[in-house]
């Protein structure tokens, strides 16, 4: 049996943090150190779940390759559910691009502690915040 500590308010709120920080920076290296090779994404604006982080870096890189970056990135209104070794984070999410478009968006990440006691997200799921002129 394997033995492990559940994640505490403190821990899930660092990491989640700490994931923002990154894609506000639009660094990619840090942004996806911090999710599991296994995690999946769903991205209202993509057709299709992403089964693997590679997947999503893939199309990541196609954004950077078209001169894509983020410029500021606001969360707000977070709410974290413990359980146990696993934590689900929500927060709304503003985001500005350097092409001037900005979204406001409800983000739902799931973070795991691994075996090895690193916490990192497993599953994010992105939708349109109703309202929003992505919502409609």
């Amino acid at each position: 049996m394997t033995e492990y500590q559940d994640l505490t308010h403190d821990d899930v709120a660092a990491a989640a943090a700490h994931v923002v920080a990154a894609f506000s920076r639009t660094d990619t290296a840090t942004y996806f150190a911090s999710f599991s090779a296994d995690a999946t994404f769903v991205f209202h604006t993509e057709n299709r779940r992403l089964e693997r982080r590679s997947e999503y870096e893939a199309l990541w890189q196609s954004w950077l390759a078209e001169g894509w970056q983020v410029t500021e990135c606001l969360s707000s209104n977070p709410s974290i559910q413990l359980l146990g070794d696993t934590a689900v984070f929500c927060h709304d999410v503003t985001t500005t691009f350097n092409t001037g478009e900005t979204t406001v968006e409800r983000e739902t990440i799931v973070f795991h502690r691994s075996d090895d006691g690193s916490i990192l997200a497993v599953h994010e799921h992105l939708s349109p915040l109703p309202n929003s002129p992505e919502a409609r």
